[in-house]
């Protein structure tokens, strides 16, 4: 009998040994993530740093390469010149970081708060942005080719030489936004906002979906570059807006 029950519960045993040793591991392994990341220039890629309290953290040109950072507080964070490229920022919040220069090719940051972020040269190619929170974010000069922004939250933003070719801004909120000298190529711009959007110089050329009713939203279409049948309408129904503004 004795022998039985040691049979039976020696491989229940030795398989909590096994969680226990598991799960302290990659506790600690958690701990040392966090840890790292309150270092500048820290190696975190791949690091599981999600929901994590990194606000004001210096993370400046750390590697955050594929690092998951969803729901991850980094509201006043240096994130400058940053490796954030795979990386997943879904739901974060980045209130007022400075991502100036950072590599978000390809990163996830649907749903992320980044109201009155800075963003400024920084690279979001084909980054996932749709639904995020970028009102008074600073995004000039900011590379955004085939970005998903559907759904984006935009007002006031400021998109000046914004590089946006074939990007996603259906139902995008545009509202107030400064588009000067952006790129907008063959961009979707299906029910976007454009209500008091300063669209002076912009690049409109092959843009998807947009519509003459939409543009009579906009602030200014001074020396925007649009195709002719949507110039045309332009001229014919609101030539105030091709006009050299006064402010």
């Amino acid at each position: 009998m004795r022998k039985y029950l040691l049979h039976i519960c020696f491989p229940v045993l030795f398989a909590l040994i096994i969680s226990f040793v598991f799960a302290f591991q990659v506790s600690a392994f958690d701990k040392t993530d966090f840890e790292k990341a309150k270092d500048s220039n820290a190696d975190l890629s791949n690091a599981d740093l999600s929901n994590a309290d990194l606000s004001n953290a210096d993370l400046s040109s750390a590697e955050l390469y594929e690092a998951n950072l969803s729901g991850a507080d980094l509201s006043g964070a240096d994130l400058i010149g940053a490796d954030l490229i795979g990386a997943n920022l879904s739901d974060a919040y980045l209130f007022s970081a400075d991502l100036y220069g950072a590599d978000l090719r390809e990163a996830n940051l649907s749903g992320a708060k980044l109201i009155y972020a800075n963003l400024s040269g920084a690279k979001l190619t084909y980054a996932n942005l749709s639904g995020a929170d970028l009102v008074g974010a600073n995004l000039s000069g900011t590379d955004l080719v085939g970005a998903n922004l559907s759904g984006a939250e935009l007002y006031e933003a400021d998109l000046v030489g914004a590089d946006l070719i074939g990007a996603d801004l259906i139902y995008a909120n545009l509202s107030g936004a400064d588009l000067s000298n952006a790129y907008l190529y063959e961009a979707d711009l299906r029910d976007v906002d454009l209500s008091g959007t300063d669209l002076r110089g912009a690049n409109l050329t092959q843009v998807k979906y947009l519509s003459i009713n939409e543009l009579s939203e906009a602030k200014t279409l001074y020396e925007a570059k649009l195709d002719s049948e949507l110039k045309k309408q332009v001229k014919d129904k609101y030539p105030h807006l091709l006009k050299k503004p006064e402010y």
